[in-house]
């Protein structure tokens, strides 16, 4: 059945990151005003998150067998509401420490089992799915503006409030969500799994997402330090990001032109290109104005990888295994990626300095981009 419903998906993911953008950027500071260590902040946003990278798979694997998509998927976005209800009521470190695993723990489907479902639900339209995250991005711009005025004139807590309550809409949403095991009469197969982590393509694609995540955590971690050892401005910095931001929307609004011209895969290996072009200039230059229109090139990389990536995962997976698919794509980006380029981008940082690391990146991601062509 070819659903091509865009309303309900789009919806979904405008609450979804409005959400996310209502409660993540204050994380910190509520810890801070409770007076954590470093050790303790550093345990709660360094180390609880790589709890999902052995959750997750399990989860959706679970979903996946029993076609339990739309139960899992509703139990992760009511376990955010509950959690982010009572958590500015906590103040012991060991209650928060078992709050934010729980939270990371059913918060980390939530993306995939959505990715799934809104590709199913596009039919033979999939690649439309770049205007549906397009509404990711206007309710995170939306969400960010709104909450960050609010705890302004509330304070921290209704940060954490707030985003309470966009989840529980989230969720009375998420029952429009149509999902593929909703439809197939084919009992779930073990074998077909294994064929997936067998396929030579999404193996490759893995690799390139991996590369994807790790560049994406560099930029979004070391862009301002990077941009003050250049001697920038806080006024620059701040336009830096924003133009990033501008940047994303026109590639996400006419990404589905481009995958019905060209391939996916060819889609992934543009972005890596121009994400290693963006490592190179943001290596050699000097100028903290440059940064500003390397910045323009955003559009272009990791948000058109995470697009496309949807794309090609969901094409790749067999027949009941396409939530499977989503979270393999997910780890290896935004899981393992973003945890080694946060790790080795800092260690680097230390020890060759900004535009070093960068370089140093831009090499490594030039030998990827060249080994997966080959083997391609």
């Amino acid at each position: 059945m070819k659903h091509r419903n865009f309303i309900s998906p789009f919806v979904f993911f405008f609450l979804r990151f409005a959400s996310a953008a209502s409660f993540r950027p204050y994380l910190v500071l509520f810890y801070q005003s409770l007076s954590f260590t470093g050790a303790q902040i550093g345990l709660l946003t360094g180390i609880i998150p790589l709890i999902t990278l052995v959750s997750l798979p399990v989860l959706t694997w679970f979903a996946d067998l029993t076609k339990k998509h739309k139960l899992l998927l509703a139990l992760s976005l009511l376990i955010a509401v509950l959690g982010l209800f009572v958590f500015p009521y906590l103040s012991s470190f060991t209650l928060i420490f078992i709050v934010v695993a729980l939270l990371n723990i059913f918060l980390a489907p939530i993306g995939p089992l959505s990715d799934s479902a809104t590709m199913f639900m596009l039919g033979d339209r999939n690649e439309l799915y770049g205007h549906i995250r397009l509404g990711g991005t206007i309710g995170f711009s939306i969400a960010s503006a709104v909450v960050g005025s609010l705890v302004q004139n509330y304070g921290l807590k209704i940060a954490f409030w707030s985003a309470a309550v966009l989840f529980f809409i989230t969720f009375l949403v998420s029952q429009k969500l149509v999902h593929p095991s909703e439809e197939s009469e084919t009992p779930a197969d073990m074998r077909q799994a294994i064929v997936l982590l067998k396929n030579p393509h999404l193996l490759i694609f893995l690799l390139i997402s991996f590369a994807g995540g790790l560049s994406n955590a560099l930029v979004n971690t070391y862009l301002f330090p990077y941009m003050k050892a250049l001697g920038a401005r806080e006024s620059i910095m701040g336009l830096a990001l924003t133009i990033g931001t501008i940047a994303e929307l026109p590639i996400l609004f006419f990404v589905s032109h481009f995958i019905r011209k060209y391939k996916a895969y060819t889609l992934v290996i543009f972005s890596t290109a121009v994400t290693c072009l963006r490592f190179l200039m943001l290596a050699i230059t000097t100028n903290p104005v440059v940064v500003l229109i390397i910045q323009l090139l955003n559009g272009f990389t990791f948000p058109l990888l995470s697009v496309v990536g949807v794309t090609y995962a969901d094409k790749q997976a067999p027949e009941g295994f396409h939530a499977t698919a989503q979270v393999l794509f997910n780890v290896a980006s935004i899981g393992i990626g973003s945890a080694v380029g946060g790790f080795v981008g800092g260690l680097l940082f230390g020890s060759v300095g900004a535009r070093g690391m960068y370089l140093v990146f831009f090499i490594f991601i030039t030998l990827v981009l060249i080994f997966v062509s080959l083997v391609h």
